[in-house]
C-alpha cells in the first residue's frame, strides 16, 4: 500500500505558524497563518503522521511491537496480522484474507491510498514469488549499485570475501584520507547481509572500525566486493 501525501494527514499538538503562501496572501501581508495539519518539511510531519496512522491501528487491535516500532501485528485465535510501515509504504500480509480486507478498507476510510497488489520490490529488496506462493528475496539492482558505486563492476575475481586468518588492528597503515566513500560503501554492504548471510562475518568485522578506517581495512572491504562480482551471478532472480 501507499497513502497519498500521508504528512498532511498528521496532526499538531504544537503551535506552529508559517508566512503566507505566493499564492494567497490576504488584504494585510504582515499576517502568517497557523498550523492545523502538518506540512511536508515541517520536522515534526514523520512523528505526527506516524502517531496519526499508529492511532489508527489501535482500533482493530493491532499493537506496534517493541523491537520494530514501524512493525504492527494482530495475533488472535483465529488469525494473524502483520502490518510494516516505512514512512508512507506499508506491507499487510496474515493468515487471513477476510481480515487482510477489513484491515485495508479501515485505511481506505481514513486516507487515500493506493492498492500496490501482490509485493514485488520494498526497499531495495526483489520479492520473486514461485508458483507454490513461497517467496525469494533478492537484491540485485541494490548489488549493482554498490558496484557501481565503488567503480568495481568489472573487478578482479575473488573466491572468497575475507582470509580467515586476516587479523585487524587500528594502526599499522595509514588512514584513509576521503572516508566518506568507504564509510558509505560498508554501510552499504551491512544491508546487502539481509539477503547474502554469507557476508556477514566479513562485514560486520570492517563495520567495527568505521570510527577510524585505515588503509588495510579498505583493501579488505574492496576484496567483498571482488567476492560479490564473481557471486551474483549464482544468486537465483
Amino acid at each position: 500500500m501507499d497513502i497519498n501525501n500521508a504528512f498532511l494527514y498528521g496532526d499538531l499538538e504544537e503551535n506552529v505558524f508559517m508566512p503566507q503562501p505566493p499564492t494567497f496572501i490576504s488584504s494585510d501581508p504582515t499576517l502568517v497563518c497557523k498550523l492545523c495539519k502538518a506540512l511536508y518539511g515541517l520536522k515534526q510531519a514523520p512523528r505526527s503522521w506516524f502517531f496519526k496512522l499508529s492511532h489508527t491501528l489501535l482500533n482493530p487491535g493491532c499493537q506496534s511491537r517493541k523491537y520494530d516500532t514501524s512493525l504492527f501485528t494482530k495475533i488472535t485465535s483465529t488469525h494473524s496480522l502483520f502490518l510494516l510501515v516505512y514512512v508512507d509504504d506499508i506491507i499487510i500480509t496474515g493468515s487471513s484474507s477476510k481480515a487482510i480486507h477489513s484491515l485495508i478498507q479501515l485505511l481506505c476510510t481514513n486516507f487515500s491510498l493506493k492498492d500496490l497488489g501482490r509485493l514485488h520490490y520494498f526497499l531495495g529488496i526483489q520479492v520473486t514469488w514461485d508458483s507454490n506462493d513461497s517467496i525469494l528475496l533478492t537484491q540485485t539492482n541494490y548489488t549493482k549499485d554498490i558496484l557501481h558505486r565503488a567503480k568495481m563492476d568489472n573487478a578482479k575475481i575473488y573466491p572468497t570475501p575475507m582470509v580467515s586468518s586476516l587479523q585487524f588492528s587500528q594502526d599499522g597503515t595509514t588512514t584513509i584520507s576521503y572516508p566518506m566513500l568507504y564509510l558509505s560503501i560498508v554501510g552499504a554492504l551491512q544491508y546487502l547481509t539481509i539477503t547474502r548471510p554469507e557476508l556477514s562475518f566479513s562485514v560486520n568485522r570492517v563495520f567495527q572500525f568505521m570510527h577510524n578506517p585505515q588503509e588495510h581495512h579498505r583493501r579488505v572491504v574492496k576484496r567483498i566486493l571482488c567476492y560479490i562480482v564473481g557471486t551474483s551471478h549464482l544468486v537465483r532472480i
